[in-house]
Formats: C-alpha cells, sequence, structure tokens
C-alpha cells in the first residue's frame, strides 16, 4: 500500500528536445519506488517539432493527473519563457522552478518576433508565486561533466529542495531504471549537481504548500 499524504501537484514545461517527458518520468518513476501514490500525464507535446511541451505528475490523494489553472503546487520550466507562460497553473503559494538557458522560438529566428529580456520574464513571476529559485541547468550539467543532461540537473533542484517527499536515493533508483547503462553515471552527476543547488536554496520549500514563506533565489 502506498503512502498517504496531501496532493502535491507538479507542473512541467519546456519545449521540443530539452528533455521535459523524460524529467517528468524520472520524477514519477522516484515516486513510486518510495512507494507514493502518483500520477502522471503528457498534457501538450509537440517535442519533434520544437514547440511547446508540457506534462504533469500528481503526487498523494488526487482522482485525476491534470492540473487547472492555479492548481500548481509547484512548476518546473526549462526555459524561462515557459515560465511565464505557464502563470496561469499557479497561485500565490506556488514555487517554481526555472532553467536560465533560453531557446529562441522560431518566430524570433526569422525575425517576426522578439524574446523579451529574461529579467522582465522574472519580474512577471515573482510577485504572483511564493518563489521563484532560478537555475543555470546547462552551466550545472557541464561542471559535472554531463553537458547533455541539464533536464536531470533541474529534477536534481526539485530534489533537494526537498518539496517533495521523495528521498534523494530514490530518484538515483529512478535514474538506473529509465536510462540505458551507458548514461547512469554522467546523469547521476548532473543529478548531484542539481541536488546541492536545491538543498542551498530549499528551508522554507521544504514545508507544506499551505505553510510557504515567500522567498527568492536569484
Amino acid at each position: 500500500m502506498g503512502k498517504e499524504i496531501k496532493a502535491l501537484r507538479i507542473f512541467f514545461t519546456g519545449v521540443g528536445g530539452q528533455g521535459t517527458l523524460l524529467a517528468t518520468r524520472l520524477v514519477g518513476e522516484a515516486a513510486m519506488e518510495e512507494g507514493l501514490p502518483v500520477l502522471m500525464s503528457e498534457i501538450h507535446g509537440m517535442a519533434q517539432r520544437g514547440g511547446v511541451v508540457e506534462s504533469s505528475v500528481v503526487l498523494g490523494a488526487a482522482a485525476s493527473p491534470i492540473i487547472a489553472d492555479g492548481e500548481a503546487d509547484v512548476v518546473v520550466a526549462f526555459e524561462p519563457l515557459e515560465a511565464a507562460r505557464a502563470l496561469s497553473k499557479c497561485n500565490a503559494k506556488t514555487v517554481v522552478i526555472t532553467s536560465t538557458t533560453r531557446v529562441m522560438p522560431f518566430t524570433v529566428a526569422i525575425g517576426q518576433s522578439v524574446y523579451p529580456e529574461s529579467d522582465a520574464l522574472y519580474q512577471m513571476v515573482e510577485p504572483r508565486v511564493a518563489g521563484l529559485i532560478r537555475v543555470d541547468a546547462e552551466g550545472l550539467a557541464s561542471s559535472a561533466g554531463a553537458e547533455r543532461s541539464s533536464n536531470v540537473v533541474m529534477i536534481g533542484v526539485l530534489a533537494g529542495t526537498g518539496i517533495a517527499p521523495i528521498s534523494k536515493k530514490s530518484f538515483e533508483q529512478a535514474l538506473r531504471q529509465v536510462l540505458p547503462e551507458r548514461l547512469i553515471e554522467s546523469n547521476l552527476r548532473a543529478l548531484e549537481a542539481g541536488y546541492g543547488f536545491g538543498s542551498k536554496a530549499g528551508g522554507s520549500w521544504a514545508s507544506p504548500p499551505s505553510d510557504r514563506q515567500t522567498h527568492t533565489t536569484r
């Protein structure tokens, strides 16, 4: 029988090629390893076309994996613009974890639109949520010798904050179950790098959503 916990709703968003759905699966597998009830859903995906990819994991007592507007306890964004676009999922107690690496949309690349300044995007998000954790995921992945594993770094950050009641050991086991053997060691290093960052950004994030205090990590 799984552990009984209050529902924790985690919304993931990124663009095709960033490994958003793999990261979602890792969290789901880690939750099952921990013995937690878990529901997973791919809400929208255009990975092969480089479009927006959204998915969700709901832990604990919940009837559906779908996260309605205003319901997310955590948003994990693999790109700053997508973090801003996910504001509809947020409420005043949501924690947003975002990569600082920008991925230019096709319309920007061909000169039909302009990508907003990152600081402007963060300023949109910060006043409307409990906290914003900005992560140089590519830099942390590179320093760990796992250049293509910034998505796993982001999951490590989530793990390190303590928001989700999932042990580091369960995340490590999930990596071993999901990834081919040749990729395990480098991704374990990426997870560790993110975990260390998340641990420093943690503290109030480990408390239940109703008890969180507003905080920003830059």
